[in-house]
């Protein structure tokens, strides 16, 4: 059986990522307010990307990683930007930046008196 992770953009810009076992039949669905009530309220909706799987569960998996994406990151993938994908995907929050700074392996365990 297929499945499809897929990214709808909606009216206001946003993006919407989903997973579904008829891609057509759910993208109808959300088109006609019966889909996420995400989707409900920015119609109409267009499909932008998607992917196709063997099976539903890593599909769904799937979408929950992309759903954590920033939107550059899932700009870079849908135009198939694999050298941006891999910049956006560095973490860049102020832990990293106090680690790489640092060196890994860099840290040295208290002393004990």
């Amino acid at each position: 059986m297929k499945a499809y992770m897929y990214i709808l953009e909606c009216s206001d810009k946003s993006f919407y990522v989903g997973s579904t076992i008829d891609l057509d039949n759910r993208i109808n669905q959300h088109q006609s307010s019966l889909g996420a009530n995400y989707t409900k309220k920015r119609l109409p909706i267009k499909l932008l990307y998607f992917e196709e799987f063997n099976r539903i569960d890593l599909a769904f998996e799937r979408e929950k990683q992309i759903q954590g994406w920033s939107r550059k990151k899932k700009e870079a993938l849908m135009k198939g930007d694999y050298e941006k994908l891999h910049e956006y995907a560095a973490c860049m929050n102020e832990t990293h930046h106090r680690s790489a700074s640092a060196g890994f392996g860099s840290a040295q365990p208290p002393e004990v008196e």
